[in-house]
């Protein structure tokens, strides 16, 4: 008899340095299960699949791993899967319905692109599991793929500012041995900088960001068409560019941060940052401002859209409470402080190099929200409804760099957003 969903969320916690991954009950922290020797591709993230699932890439194996929170409480293992792929994982993607899934290659620990495969997976195939690479241009593409009688997948290409349109089915019919292949489709783009994808499976648009805007593309049978771009000025307030998209699953939104300020990323702390958003069925879009410093990833809950701030002076969890009628706007429900990281990044440095990061996770069918303290081994958990934290998790390792974080829900709907985060 199969096993009833387990009442709980679950938080994968990934210690990519160290290579650990732990899966722990919420909010308890009981450890239910781990793996050693796994280093998950961090910014390839995790990507929720249908049934609870979640894949991610360990980068040192060179392999697909997908995961089953629940299927230990039935005598299953964590991993149900593990498929090789080409690595270093840049990003990571499926189709709506979680069977065909897409990685491409970045630089990984290298200070050039050096690799230009692309692995297409199919899960459900005749055999079992298919992977196939091929070789397209280096650098550090973004993926997502397009669901229908006919899957595309589109390469977001960052220079030059380019959308490769290619069949999931032409990928996969490649001979061996990594060949070059060419796309069905190019869709120059303006710029120069894109970075950050998403994938309405609803409508079937691709949205990719870029500092002229969120440019979009509208998938139609075997056909891809380009609509005009969203723009990032809103609500009078001006300037700056998002790095990050994420597709809202509950209330059909985008959401993003868009950065301002000095470039030169030893100024970070003077970083402005403004909440971005763009309701997909209303048309209507906002930005809200959060603070100076370093904001990046987000991550969605029930009722709010939770981010990290670092800065100097203190580093916390910005709340936002979601609209929850015709024609409200988002707005800061909580502003929460984070303990300080000992190797957090400072004034005059990068926030990115040689520091500690936070990672951000939640889940749409929840009000839970797990942020990581880089270097210290700690999972802060909160509640957004009640605005406090509520637990401390401690792991084994030190969580170096902000480690990575997967929170799940059963049946939270999380793989309506197939984009890895």
């Amino acid at each position: 008899m199969p096993q009833p969903p387990h009442p709980h969320p679950r938080l994968l916690v990934a210690d990519q340095v160290a290579g650990r991954v732990s899966l722990l009950d919420l909010p308890s922290g009981e450890e239910v299960a781990a793996l050693d020797h796994r280093h998950p591709a961090e910014h390839a993230g995790f990507l929720a699949l249908p049934d609870d699932l979640v894949a991610c890439v360990d980068d040192r194996a060179g392999e697909l791993l997908v995961l089953d929170p629940y299927g230990p409480d039935a005598g299953r293992p964590l991993v149900r899967r593990r498929i090789p792929v080409a690595v270093p994982a840049e990003h990571l993607a499926a189709a709506p319905d979680g069977r065909r899934l897409a990685v491409t290659t970045g630089l990984g620990r290298n200070e050039e692109a050096w690799t230009g495969l692309l692995t297409a997976v199919d899960l459900d195939a005749p055999d079992g599991a298919v992977a196939v690479r091929v070789r397209g241009r280096t650098g550090e593409p973004g993926v997502t793929v397009l669901g229908g009688p006919s899957p595309l997948v589109v390469l977001r290409h960052r220079e030059p500012g380019e959308l490769l349109v290619h069949r999931h089915r032409d990928l996969m019919a490649a001979p061996p041995s990594c060949p070059p292949v060419e796309p069905v489709r190019r869709i120059g783009l303006p710029d120069a900088d894109g970075h950050g994808d998403a994938h309405d499976p609803v409508t079937g648009r691709v949205f990719a960001a870029a500092g002229s805007g969120v440019h979009r593309l509208r998938h139609e049978g075997e056909r891809v068409a380009p609509e005009p771009p969203l723009p990032w000025n809103a609500d009078g307030r001006t300037g700056g560019r998002g790095y990050y998209l994420r597709l809202d699953p509950v209330r059909r939104t985008l959401w993003s941060c868009v950065r301002g300020g000095p470039p030169a990323p030893g100024q970070w702390p003077e970083w402005t940052n403004d909440a971005w958003w763009h309701g997909l069925d209303t048309g209507t879009t906002g930005r809200l401002e959060l603070g100076p410093g370093l904001v990046f990833r987000l991550a969605v809950t029930a009722r709010h859209i939770a981010y990290s701030r670092v800065h100097p002076d203190g580093d916390e969890l910005i709340l936002l409470a979601a609209p929850t009628a015709p024609g409200a706007r988002p707005h800061i429900a909580a502003r929460l402080p984070l303990p300080a990281m000992a190797g957090a990044p400072r004034r005059g440095g990068t926030p990115w190099d040689g520091v500690q990061r936070r990672a951000i996770a939640a889940s749409p069918g929840a009000e839970l929200v797990a942020v990581s303290r880089g270097g210290h081994g700690e999972v802060h958990v909160f509640d957004a409804d009640r605005a406090e934290r509520i637990t401390t998790l401690t792991l084994p390792t030190p969580l170096d760099d902000g480690g990575h974080l997967a929170l799940i829900t059963p049946g939270d709907g999380a793989h309506a957003d197939p984009v890895g985060r």
